[in-house]
């Protein structure tokens, strides 16, 4: 099973997570975003942050989790490749590695401003699970 994949739209980017579970589904979404924004490969986990949500339904816990990874990302000036995500109901509590954000070495690529409510799905397909939506550029 893949971590996860981008998939195209109109103006803007999907992102889709897969995982064993909700939570690994969430941690490869996150990723994914992290991937449009950066190279994957330049980040190493090298400082650890907490991220907490929580919204009225899973669908909208992923929306508040992606924007909560982003804000973090302003306002600790870091990257993060890492995420270990825990879902208890509709709080989630996140454990992210990273490192600060360096130009020259993590090769910035486009700019995702928010997670949006579009193509917003959370679901169990096959015995796996799937976290998408569209991310703003």
């Amino acid at each position: 099973m893949k971590e996860f994949e981008l998939f195209e739209h109109t103006a803007d980017v999907g992102v889709r997570g897969f995982g064993r579970t909700v939570e690994e589904a969430f941690e490869n979404t996150a990723k994914a975003m992290m991937s449009v924004m950066f190279d994957l490969k330049t980040i190493e986990p090298k400082r650890e942050i907490e991220i907490e949500c929580s919204a009225g339904s899973i669908d909208e816990l992923l929306v508040a989790f992606l924007n909560e990874v982003l804000s973090m990302i302003d306002i600790e000036g870091l990257v993060l490749r890492e995420f270990r995500v825990s879902i208890n109901e509709n709080k989630l509590t996140c454990v992210a590695k990273g490192e600060e954000f360096k130009p020259e070495k993590h090769h910035p690529k486009t700019e995702v401003k928010a997670a949006t409510y579009s193509q917003l799905k959370v679901f169990k397909n096959d015995g796996y699970w799937v976290a998408q939506c569209i991310v703003d550029v």
